[in-house]
């Protein structure tokens, strides 16, 4: 049974407290509970994000965030009933209570059973010009490019592995050699590593069309590309794409345009509103995806193809595609100025 004090927390907590539990621990949950220790709901890494999604603010009350019916189990269950709860409910926390219905104990999934090698693949593309990196990228690949002492590519395998996602193939073009010299079979990185080698530019999915005999007919795959940084938690993401019966999950990111002018609002000639340097809110492609394998018979074979494509082919034949908003930190190096910025913060963020 796992200990629970360090994820206590109260109805009026704030969305940015119950982030900081969350991330500070390795439960991935938050208990709401009152003062007497009744439990009142569940709060996790999906719920949060969804309440991003929706626009509230970091600073809002989990009041309506939080799951208040949550599954539960009595202290007294047997570890095969919980197993079995969790597999019927698709569930990896399971509060426990007593008789009174008061918290006294948190099982867990990872407790229940042994956590084993996951058998989703990830597909890393690492196969791009590195054009805007001049010259650092005339004779190293940009995913190979060192970034806190190591490639950016090192980093990505470490963090898929950490995590249990070892089965990796790397969709590679220019400079294809360092980055097989490096890696080879990634034995030494605790991962199996293939590769596919693209003759000719095939896009973000393009090169997809080539890797179907590589991907398991039921599982989800990851695909990502090889020039981010980021410590998201690729378990939740998993997760998230489950629970919500998608076909196809896109990770998106927040990014603020602030327009350096005042913005001038007309109704005809007439002059209705003026808003000075308004900034405006966008959701971003954050370049990391899950995708479930019937998604790669909508990629032409051989042709250029590229993620967003393939996402408005998934939106047309009606499957489910859903967005993954990231909270965590990440970074597109595709510049100099964003090359140095992963240099200056990577021992403070990995």
């Amino acid at each position: 049974m796992a200990s629970f004090n360090d994820i206590l927390v109260k109805k009026n907590s704030t969305i940015i407290d119950v982030i900081k539990i969350i991330d500070s621990g390795t439960k991935q949950v938050a208990l709401v509970v009152d003062e007497n220790m009744k439990l009142l709901g569940t709060i996790n890494d999906g719920d949060i994000r969804r309440a991003i999604l929706n626009k509230l603010s970091l600073d809002s009350s989990i009041e309506n965030v939080y799951i208040k019916n949550p599954m539960v189990a009595n202290i007294n269950e047997t570890k095969e009933a919980l197993l079995n709860l969790c597999s019927v409910k698709k569930i990896k926390h399971i509060p426990l209570i007593d008789e009174k219905g008061l918290l006294v104990g948190l099982s867990t999934l990872d407790e229940l059973v042994q956590k084993n090698s996951k058998k989703n693949r990830v597909i890393l593309m690492v196969g791009g010009l590195g054009e805007r990196l001049k010259p650092l990228t005339n004779e190293t690949p940009k995913p190979m490019l060192n970034v806190g002492g190591k490639p950016i590519l090192q980093t990505i395998v470490e963090r898929f592995v950490s995590y249990g996602f070892t089965n990796i193939t790397m969709c590679t073009g220019h400079k294809s050699n360092v980055v097989k010299d490096f890696f080879e079979d990634g034995a030494k990185f605790g991962a199996k590593v293939d590769y596919i080698f693209e003759t000719k530019r095939m896009g973000t999915a393009g090169a997809l069309s080539l890797l179907a005999s590589k991907i398991e007919v039921d599982d989800p795959f990851f695909v990502m590309n090889g020039d981010l940084l980021t410590n998201v938690n690729f378990e939740n993401l998993l997760d998230f794409h489950l629970n919500n019966d998608a076909a196809a999950t896109m990770c998106v990111k927040e990014y603020d345009y602030k327009v350096p002018y005042g913005v001038i609002s007309l109704n005809d000639i007439n002059i209705t509103s003026i808003q000075e340097k308004p900034v405006h809110n966008f959701f971003v492609n954050a370049g990391i995806y899950i995708l479930n394998p019937n998604c790669i018979e909508l990629i032409p074979k051989n042709q250029f193809f590229d993620m967003t494509s393939l996402f408005d082919k998934v939106i047309r034949k009606k499957y489910k595609a859903i967005s993954f908003p990231i909270r965590e930190y990440w970074l597109d190096i595709g510049r100099h100025s964003e090359f140095q910025e992963a240099n200056t913060n990577y021992k403070n963020i990995f």
